[in-house]
């Protein structure tokens, strides 16, 4: 059965067949993948979207398809995923995002991310959320601590997939607890 989650607004949902041209252009776009290695081709965003659906059916969770209610249009993704990063644990469970430019500053990526994040809380029964990028990319840094997230800097990793001396490959990590997140959701 699809996943299907929604707040005021948007609507976090499994991804269609329908997703992969808009995801696409997201994917190509270098302002939207500025803190990325790279922008992604057709054939590589259409094999992150098969990629994401087999996170899904592997572990009941992904980074889904972000769309728009007003409208339906597809804005972005937003989700959680096990970590498949060496050094991570795959019982560690990210919060991601990555929104079409003409989306940003208006909320959305806090609003999907929170929904996301209660529902790991909630419904998973996750004990603890975390969410990384790199030290430069402030707009991500600033919504994770509009969730409430905290980074301390003994966290902070050279990222595995990156060669050494890459511009990207020192990131920072965020965290947060679920009791911490309990604490916050009255």
């Amino acid at each position: 059965m699809p996943f299907e989650l929604h707040t005021e607004r948007l609507i976090i949902r499994s991804w269609r067949a329908e997703d992969a041209a808009p995801f696409a252009a997201l994917n190509a776009d270098p302002q939207v993948m500025a803190f990325f290695p790279k922008t992604l081709s057709r054939k590589e965003s259409d094999d992150w979207i098969a990629m994401a659906n087999a996170h899904e059916k592997e572990h009941g969770m992904t980074f889904w398809a972000l769309e728009r209610k007003e409208d339906h249009a597809l804005i972005g993704m937003t989700g959680l995923a096990c970590m498949t990063i060496e050094g991570f644990d795959r019982t560690d469970v990210e919060v991601g995002w990555r929104l079409a430019f003409e989306h940003w500053g208006q909320g959305f990526v806090t609003e999907a991310a929170k929904a996301c994040m209660k529902w790991g809380f909630e419904q998973k029964g996750l004990p603890e959320i975390i969410a990384m990028t790199v030290p430069a990319n402030q707009r991500s840094r600033a919504v994770m601590e509009r969730l409430s997230m905290t980074h301390n800097a003994s966290d902070d990793f050279d990222h595995p997939k990156l060669p050494d001396g890459h511009p990207l490959q020192r990131h920072v990590l965020y965290r947060l607890k679920r009791k911490e997140w309990e604490k916050n959701a009255v």
